[in-house]
């Protein structure tokens, strides 16, 4: 983790982790992150940023009409489903839970569109609450390293759990996330430049640059 640090240094931290250092709003927290989902951190900042200002409470937001979320969040990937899903999420949490978000796992998974990657998010960033976010950038990089050997990111997760100590499972995300978007690349991984090169098995990558 402290190769991982260094190399984070000076570097812009991924949009949620952004958007909850600002905030320290669990509800601001799983927001962004609904819209974050197969959207760049380019536009999920900006758009985020601009349905705040119409609505940053459960309440406000339960209010909004979803053509006003959308319009706002647009053009962000799947914008009309996600403001759809935004919507409802805070109509249950004003009604259900008083107009805060839940604390627990179990209950963040009941909302139609949350998985243990944004439950994770919300949990960790939000709360300050133990927890990994596996993402695709994560399950890739640790896979690709050959640290586990797993199908999905929720058993990349499980794995972690049991072997990592809690101490580096919240900034795991923020780090590794940052590093698979400017270094650990999808396709042709920047190997030339990576600072954990020499202890990386390379799985699964057949060009590098």
């Amino acid at each position: 983790m402290a190769t991982l640090d260094a190399w984070a240094e000076g570097k812009q931290e991924p949009v949620v982790s952004r958007q909850a250092e600002i905030s320290r709003d669990p509800f601001k927290v799983l927001v962004a992150t609904i819209i974050s989902l197969r959207t760049t951190d380019e536009v999920t900042g900006p758009v985020s940023e601009r349905l705040f200002a119409l609505a940053s409470t459960p309440k406000e937001m339960a209010a909004l009409p979803v053509e006003a979320i959308a319009e706002a969040i647009h053009p962000a990937n799947f914008y009309i489903s996600k403001a759809e899903r935004i919507r409802d999420i805070a109509i249950r949490i004003e009604k259900e839970f008083g107009g805060k978000v839940p604390s627990d796992m179990d209950t963040l998974l009941s909302f139609k569109g949350v998985g243990r990657k944004t439950a994770n998010l919300v949990l960790t960033e939000g709360f300050d609450l133990p927890g990994i976010c596996v993402d695709v950038h994560v399950h890739r990089i640790l896979n690709r390293m050959g640290m586990v050997k797993t199908k999905k990111p929720d058993d990349t997760e499980m794995a972690l759990r049991a072997v990592l100590p809690q101490r580096h499972w919240k900034p795991l995300n923020t780090r590794l996330v940052a590093f698979g978007q400017q270094v650990c690349r999808p396709q042709s991984p920047w190997c030339s430049i990576c600072p954990l090169s020499a202890t990386c098995k390379r799985v699964g990558v057949e060009r590098t640059r």
